[in-house]
């Protein structure tokens, strides 16, 4: 969107096209720029910039995993959930994924500032979450360890137990499990839930 007062919205987007061509601004998509060096006076933090590449998107898995620390590698692509269609964008700034949920996965985010910039971003716990959900095989010993998991404490075993809920889905509620059992001191009361659902599952 761009808002151009009276100026002619056809000439405005010329203009544009200009200040691209000259390397005075960056096209990160249609109808999404940023200005380049040395124009702009603060790098966009890729987080921000995530959140502007399609509507309501929250930055995830282990982007947000190694934002809050809780994984030891250094992430070089920003994966966010969104409702709208999958994507993989190739920026001056960065790149990009967007990866598709239904509407109803669409929680456990919040906004959070970023050094004077803000960007919606996973809870640890839907991160982690949302890891388990996209992975082949996750809700398995060898794969939970081998995130090498860091600063537990961060997690709420609770509100990962409430939220694994909200998935209703066997591999999720057995993934919480598993996780809990090689992080005892983090457990949670789980049984009587998984015991409640798998009932539920067979009636």
């Amino acid at each position: 969107m761009l808002l151009a007062g009276d100026i002619n919205p056809g000439i405005a987007r010329l203009q544009l096209g200009r200040w691209v061509k000259s390397g005075r601004i960056y096209q990160l998509r249609r109808g999404l720029y940023a200005l380049a060096p040395p124009y702009k006076k603060k790098q966009p933090h890729p987080f921000l910039v995530a959140n502007r590449l399609q509507r309501c998107p929250y930055v995830s898995l282990q982007p947000a995993l190694a934002f809050y620390g809780m994984i030891p590698e250094i992430v070089n692509i920003t994966v966010s959930i969104t409702t709208g269609r999958p994507e993989r964008l190739t920026t001056p700034l960065g790149i990009y994924e967007l990866w598709h949920v239904k509407t109803a996965l669409l929680f456990g985010y919040k906004m959070i500032s970023l050094g004077g910039q803000s960007a919606l971003i996973a809870t640890p716990e839907k991160a982690l979450l949302d890891l388990i959900y996209f992975q082949p095989d996750s809700a398995s010993t060898l794969f939970l360890q081998s995130l090498r998991l860091q600063n537990l404490n961060r997690f709420a075993p609770i509100l990962l137990k409430k939220q694994a809920e909200r998935f209703a889905s066997p591999k999720m509620f057995w993934a919480v499990e598993v996780f809990c059992s090689i992080t005892p001191k983090r457990r949670p009361s789980l049984s009587g839930f998984m015991k409640d659902y798998l009932a539920s599952a067979d009636s």
